[in-house]
């Protein structure tokens, strides 16, 4: 093994290297400014994926030198495209919507935490109790809802007396929840 390569090969290399991070990146910029703030926002499962894929392309680009930067922006172009034909859908086709970031989930109705919806979602008790103590509310019965969202992060919704939609519209509810008792 000769140890003088591990840290130095050739100028050649190293030039490509660098020459390709400024390219990649360039481009990158773009395409990230060309298809909107959408392919930047808190991300869902479906767009975590999409940020992984980005950061292995983006490497491979630069450090492998059987990929050329036509190569690499055309693999960068189909990922961003891709995520905005799935997010352009989900907007327009509610089946697409929840396929790509599923669900919001119910995880307190009406102060009363929903122990099948926690199970199901992999949340405790005390996570639920973080979320509503950061939202400024010291008893679980001053809060109508914690919704789970597509995200991960949590939403509490506290009692109120107001008229007009429900902001639990769309939200999944849990078997606990009469149908009767109108969610939004």
């Amino acid at each position: 093994m000769n140890v003088e390569h591990i840290f130095f090969d050739n100028w050649q290399a190293l030039g490509r290297t660098g020459l390709m991070s400024l390219l990649a990146y360039l481009c990158l910029l773009a395409l990230l400014r060309l298809f909107g703030k959408r392919t930047l926002s808190k991300m869902n499962a479906f767009d975590l994926v999409v940020t992984v894929a980005l950061g292995s392309t983006l490497a491979t680009i630069l450090l492998n030198k059987n990929v050329t930067l036509s190569q690499g922006v055309l693999a960068l172009v189909l990922l961003i495209g891709m995520q905005f034909l799935v997010t352009w859908s989900s907007v327009r086709i509610r089946w697409i919507r929840k396929l790509a970031t599923g669900e919001p989930t119910l995880l307190l109705y009406q102060g009363t935490l929903l122990s099948q919806a926690l199970v199901k979602t992999r949340v405790t008790e005390d996570e639920v109790r973080a979320a509503v103590r950061s939202a400024g509310v010291a008893m679980l019965n001053e809060v109508h809802a914690v919704v789970l969202e597509t995200d991960g992060s949590f939403s509490v919704v506290r009692s109120g007396t107001g008229s007009g939609e429900s902001s639990l519209k769309g939200v999944s509810r849990p078997s606990g929840i009469p149908p009767t008792i109108n969610l939004g």
